[in-house]
């Protein structure tokens, strides 16, 4: 018998335990098949639950159980929606990141057979800095990085470190390698030259180290604008904290939809699958939102993995994962947010069908 991996699953807020379900699902089927580590899941509570049962929507308990779980999966929140006392906390998923942290963001958008896509040849993957930037949950070691020295006035302190800019440079440079092999550097360096320009820079140095790679950089404004015209001439962008946020979201709904914008935060030690898109609390419990981001997400969790322990089986599970989606996709088998008529239980079994296809 294979050694059983541990898998955090956290439901989160809204739409969460749907499409965290579909996603296990889907795992567990991808690992049989693979003949891949078997899996003991590790439950563990976030947002209103964790909210109604610990008084807290992030406990300790739950932190504290991650640290003892190989990798987990993320349900999204809403923190919007907690009680007052709640609302204005870092929000669970940023504190998760920064105690663990997970300084990767990766971000694929592609487009698939089957969707309706805006960018029809859209196939890229933003690496975006997870830790810092101008993200203010992120960029201080205690406290905020925004502040109100009156009450007419609201500042942000945004911060770029040398150490953070290599690692993340590094990340993207090992991603585009195995792909095809062009790296677009995005920043804002013409109007913030010390904090973008040190970004741009560093990111140039580590170059050197692989000189396979084509690169490039571009300013924030020019890459939004070149995304709509031409997604398709894009590999791997790697950019700062926000820049990386927004430019990712506007590639996954360029690729048909957020409901297929997969997600992974990472170190070299921890990882999280994570979901691009919220919690759409107004379709929870319905049946009806798209588990294919979470479900693509998984597979790069599986990837990580795999990586991480040299396994094959562990890839070839992933492999099964990301093929089972776009094929059942290519089908015509979609959610409401795609134009289908699937259920998120009726996708689920499609894609848990074609995984066990060879």
């Amino acid at each position: 018998m294979n050694a059983a991996l541990r898998l955090g699953l956290i439901d989160g807020d809204g739409i969460g335990p749907e499409v965290v379900r579909a996603a296990r699902q889907v795992v567990d089927e991808a690992l049989s098949a693979a003949d891949a580590p078997r899996v003991e899941w590790v439950p563990l509570l976030m947002g209103h639950r964790a909210i109604e049962k610990y008084g807290d929507p992030l406990p300790e308990r739950t932190l504290t159980a991650l640290e003892n779980v190989d990798a987990w999966i993320l349900g999204p929140h809403d923190n919007a929606s907690y009680p007052a006392e709640h609302r204005h906390a870092v929000a669970p998923g940023g504190a998760i990141r920064k105690r663990f942290g997970l300084y990767a963001n990766i971000r694929p958008a592609r487009a698939f057979a089957g969707v309706r896509a805006a960018a029809r040849r859209i196939d890229l993957v933003i690496v975006r800095e997870n830790s810092e930037g101008f993200y203010a949950d992120r960029n201080m070691f205690a406290g905020s990085g925004e502040f109100r020295p009156t009450e007419d006035v609201a500042m942000m302190v945004g911060v770029v470190t040398r150490q953070a800019c290599e690692r993340i440079a590094h990340e993207a440079f090992r991603l585009a390698a195995s792909r095809r092999k062009r790296l677009t550097i995005v920043h804002k360096a013409n109007v913030l030259p010390m904090t973008m320009g040190l970004f741009r820079d560093v990111c140039y140095d580590i170059a050197h180290a692989y000189p396979g790679v084509e690169v490039t950089d571009e300013h924030v404004d020019a890459t939004a604008a070149h995304l709509v015209r031409a997604a398709e001439d894009y590999d791997v962008l790697v950019t700062e904290n926000l820049f990386g946020d927004i430019l990712s979201d506007l590639a996954g709904e360029l690729s048909g939809s957020l409901g297929l914008a997969a997600s992974l935060n990472c170190s070299a030690t921890h990882a999280m699958a994570q979901a691009v898109h919220g919690a759409a609390p107004t379709i929870a419990g319905h049946n009806r939102a798209n588990p294919a981001a979470l479900q693509l997400s998984s597979a790069m969790l599986l990837r990580w993995l795999g990586t991480r322990d040299s396994s094959d089986a562990l890839l070839h599970a992933a492999e099964r994962v990301e093929r089972a989606v776009a094929a059942t996709l290519a089908a015509g088998i979609a959610t409401s947010d795609l134009g289908g008529q699937a259920s998120t239980s009726e996708f689920t079994e499609q894609v848990c069908a074609r995984v066990l296809r060879r």
